[in-house]
């Protein structure tokens, strides 16, 4: 439902012609992929902006046509809000080979063009406040802003993240640990126990336990740092993006043998010894 304001109309109030401005929705679907654009802007927006400065070869006359680029991204509940708004200016090839801010891998030099982007100043208090409604055409992420007037469906006070869906509800890839939200990261930092790696790839399991500083989410980090975590079974497999998931949270008064008594418990309800990647 609109609020009966339209987008074009904020430019025009900025000075900004939307004949100049390019609307982008960023929304990565491909195969392989884990976490969202949504997580990227949410915990590391240095790492968006490096993202949508590279642009396919065959995308220069649509984007290089454009001085300003309106970004959106897609919400985890599938609305779009608008993160910034960008002066651009077509600035070459990358030069150098280098690792890709989302997804695995390297981007190779001469690969991509580079755009030079700088954020428009008078935009940023709108980002995460206003959402717009980007019609049906979602698969089309890049549009331009005179032919696609679009609706302005909320405006907030103040920026919403998702809410945390609770410690034996949380379900995540190991990819996107560490581009979740601040306050999921608050409270999984706070607690300790028992957790649960599935990988998607070969179906096994294998229970671990967190105790110290930084509770289950520094315990995830060094798994997102080395694979392993340290655990023998777990080297000697290809790395995987396991599945993690939380079995029992530890009281705060719980020390790390009351913690390691509970692991124990849950590795032989799901016999991870026997059946899954425990080594004891």
């Amino acid at each position: 439902m609109s609020i009966g304001f339209k987008f074009n109309s904020l430019l025009e109030q900025c000075g900004i012609a939307p004949e100049t401005v390019i609307l982008l929705r960023h929304q990565d679907n491909r195969k392989g992929v884990t976490g969202t654009v949504y997580d990227l802007w949410c915990n590391a927006p240095e790492k968006l902006l490096l993202y949508q400065s590279w642009q396919r070869l065959d995308r220069k006359k649509r984007f290089s046509r454009a001085t300003h680029w309106a970004s959106f991204v897609a919400t985890p509940d599938k609305r779009t809000v608008f993160v910034g708004m960008y002066g651009a200016k077509y600035k070459g090839l990358l030069e150098s080979d280098s690792p890709h801010p989302y997804v695995a891998g390297t981007q190779r030099a001469g690969s991509c063009d580079v755009y030079d982007l700088k954020e428009e100043e008078r935009f940023t208090h709108l980002a995460g406040m206003l959402f717009v409604d980007w019609g049906d055409g979602e698969r089309a992420w890049v549009q331009r802003a005179e032919k696609q007037n679009k609706p302005i469906t909320e405006l907030h006070l103040r920026s919403k993240e998702p809410p945390f869906p609770g410690y034996l509800h949380f379900l995540r890839q190991l990819s996107q640990i560490e581009a979740l939200p601040r306050d999921w990261n608050a409270k999984l930092e706070e607690v300790n126990g028992v957790y649960l790696l599935t990988c998607p790839r070969t179906k096994e399991h294998y229970v671990g336990s967190a105790w110290g500083d930084g509770g289950f989410l520094a315990r995830w980090k060094e798994y997102v740092r080395n694979g392993h975590g340290g655990n023998i079974r777990l080297k000697s497999r290809e790395f995987s993006d396991y599945q993690v998931s939380i079995l029992e949270v530890a009281g705060s008064a719980a020390g790390i043998e009351e913690i390691l008594a509970m692991e124990s418990r849950w590795k032989a309800k799901l016999q991870s010894r026997a059946m899954g990647l425990n080594a004891n």
